[in-house]
């Protein structure tokens, strides 16, 4: 099974990139035929200080690797290491239609909030099928609000293939329902341009700060809390298996308990989780250059599968003659 996904360096990664994706990449490393990438090119779309977009590359690589990821087990690059890809958008452009990429949630709920509707945010869904489709991916993790993408890139699949004969796999979304979507601290979805969201490898005091700050109601202590729509019961849950997750929503049933309280302890809990990997991320970042290294060889080893769609893409629509 080849499994892919890709992750934007717009800003730190944060519990919903972790418990949605990351996580998930990591544990399919074991198994199966891992794809996994940076995607700074869509990062464009929102990041416009060249600076800034350098360094969130190298801290997502970092990220990545500290967390558990394997060069040497799965395919590990940056999007623009990979320049097959924007032919291969290009010659999906021309079977995607302006209706479909109208229809497109992310498309629509950017434009909603003010930001100006360039063709790159407006193509973004060609470039995301073309990410997946130059692998020949068969799954794809994402989380709930990613489902469309996924479903627009089988869409542009299937019209290729009508159109110049069998090219493409048809990939799937792989979402898991229980973290299907990850609130924030607001109870939003967790989301780094939503400012609601808990960083994975933020310091002590601001990820204090952060679990401190989650949304609660006010029901009077005496009284069971609710569990539905409850951002700090969602998110401890994250932390928890089934047994865990059953005795905390008896806590959170029976009179008594302080969100106060329960805030704290999840502190501790997030502290603790991450510290080994905190580890890890500190000595990749006194080692940049075995970094850049690993994104090379990563980028060398998964042209080899790109060219292959590519040259047959090629072949399929009459270019090479």
């Amino acid at each position: 099974m080849r499994v892919l996904s890709g992750i934007q360096p717009s800003g730190n990664l944060h519990l919903g990139n972790y418990f949605a994706m990351m996580k998930r990449m990591i544990d399919y490393q074991e198994s199966n035929d891992l794809f996994c990438f940076i995607v700074n090119y869509h990062a464009l779309t929102t990041v416009s200080d060249p600076n800034v977009l350098r360094q969130k590359t190298l801290d997502a690589a970092m990220d990545f690797l500290a967390l558990g990821l394997d060069p040497n087990k799965s395919h590990f690059w940056v999007q623009s290491d990979l320049p097959e890809v924007h032919e291969l958008t290009w010659l999906l452009s021309i079977v995607t239609s302006m209706g479909l990429l109208e229809r497109s949630h992310a498309y629509k709920d950017k434009t909603a909030k003010g930001i100006t509707a360039t063709h790159g945010l407006f193509a973004y869904p060609v470039l995301m099928a073309a990410d997946i489709l130059i692998c020949g991916a068969n799954k794809v993790p994402v989380g709930k609000d990613q489902k469309q993408h996924v479903e627009i890139a089988r869409d542009i699949a299937m019209r290729f293939n009508s159109s110049f004969g069998e090219t493409f796999v048809m990939p799937e979304a792989d979402i898991e329902d229980d973290i299907a979507t990850i609130p924030g601290i607001d109870g939003q979805k967790m989301s780094k341009s939503y400012g609601n969201a808990i960083e994975i490898f933020a310091d002590e005091k601001s990820l204090r700060q952060r679990v401190m700050s989650i949304k609660t109601d006010s029901t009077p202590v005496e009284e069971p809390k609710p569990i539905k729509d409850n951002p700090l019961f969602e998110i401890y849950s994250l932390f928890l298996d089934d047994k865990g997750k059953q005795q905390l929503k008896e806590r959170f049933e029976t009179p008594g308990l302080r969100y106060g309280d329960v805030k704290k302890e999840l502190f501790g809990v997030i502290w603790e989780y991450f510290t080994p990997y905190r580890e890890k991320r500190e000595q990749y970042s006194k080692d940049k250059a075995y970094v850049y290294d690993v994104l090379k060889m990563g980028a060398e080893k998964t042209r080899k599968v790109a060219q292959e769609y590519v040259t047959k893409a090629r072949n399929n629509v009459g270019l090479n003659y």
